[in-house]
């Protein structure tokens, strides 16, 4: 397998995705040093899943972050573009529907999610603003979005050693954890070149969200963005800057 570069071509990635979906969850778990458990924990508080509800989580991979919703009468939903994972993740969740679901042309209703969610997925998008305007339609007025992704460290004494774990450490690990370590080398570039917390709040509310904010995770490794969708109409922005909590 060819190594996926930053121009994030969607069948090479997904390619890659289907390649390492039987040890993806349990090799994030050992590179993660356990983050990937608590990271889910908080996500799964910020869509506040509740009965009756329909709730939609992209890139979802084997359906481990979409476990996290389930509940009393909660429709869980888990959309994801390589068939490896899908496949995967049915045989491991038979209780949640899993989706074939490109991020950019979503095959969804309009308004027929209350939230929806994706975590360490956006940034394997093509056209991060398409996958946004997407999320934004299916979701239902009054609902929310909530995204998880890798960020920018925001301590200035931890950073060197993050980006030293990040560029070299990470690779070598994954060499060892895992059978196709070209996946995550891709991990470690994309990370590095994906937006910073400000402009990806920024890129929520051009999608037409509005009371968008963050919360930094690890020192900011990880950040969690949360948006509304308040109105009908897609060009309602909001006047209100993203704040971080």
């Amino acid at each position: 397998m060819s190594k996926a570069d930053l121009s994030k071509q969607p069948a090479q990635v997904a390619a890659m995705f289907d390649e390492v979906a039987p040890t993806y969850d349990r090799t994030n778990d050992l590179l993660s040093f356990g983050q990937s458990r608590l990271w889910r924990r908080v996500v799964a508080r910020a869509v506040a899943a509740k009965p009756g509800q329909s709730i939609l989580d992209l890139a979802a991979g084997t359906g481990s972050s979409t476990a996290a919703f389930a509940g009393e009468e909660i429709r869980l939903v888990a959309g994801d573009f390589s068939e490896g994972m899908l496949a995967e993740g049915r045989k491991r969740h038979p209780e949640i529907e899993f989706v074939f679901a490109d991020a950019t042309k979503l095959p969804f209703k309009d308004a027929e999610f209350d939230a929806t969610t994706i975590s360490f997925g956006i940034r394997n998008v093509v056209d991060v603003d398409a996958a946004l305007t997407q999320m934004f339609r299916v979701t239902k007025p009054g609902g929310r979005i909530v995204i998880c992704e890798f960020s920018k460290v925001t301590n200035p004494i931890f950073r060197p050693f993050y980006n030293f774990y990040l560029k070299k450490l990470l690779p070598w690990f994954s060499s060892l954890a895992s059978k196709t370590p070209e996946a995550y080398s891709y991990l470690s570039e994309s990370i590095e070149a994906w937006y910073d917390q400000q402009a990806l709040a920024a890129k929520l509310k051009i999608a037409g969200f509005e009371n968008v904010s963050f919360r930094n995770l690890s020192f900011g490794i990880v950040a969690i963005h949360v948006g509304y969708k308040l109105s009908t109409s897609s060009s309602t922005k909001s006047s209100k800057k993203a704040t971080q909590k």
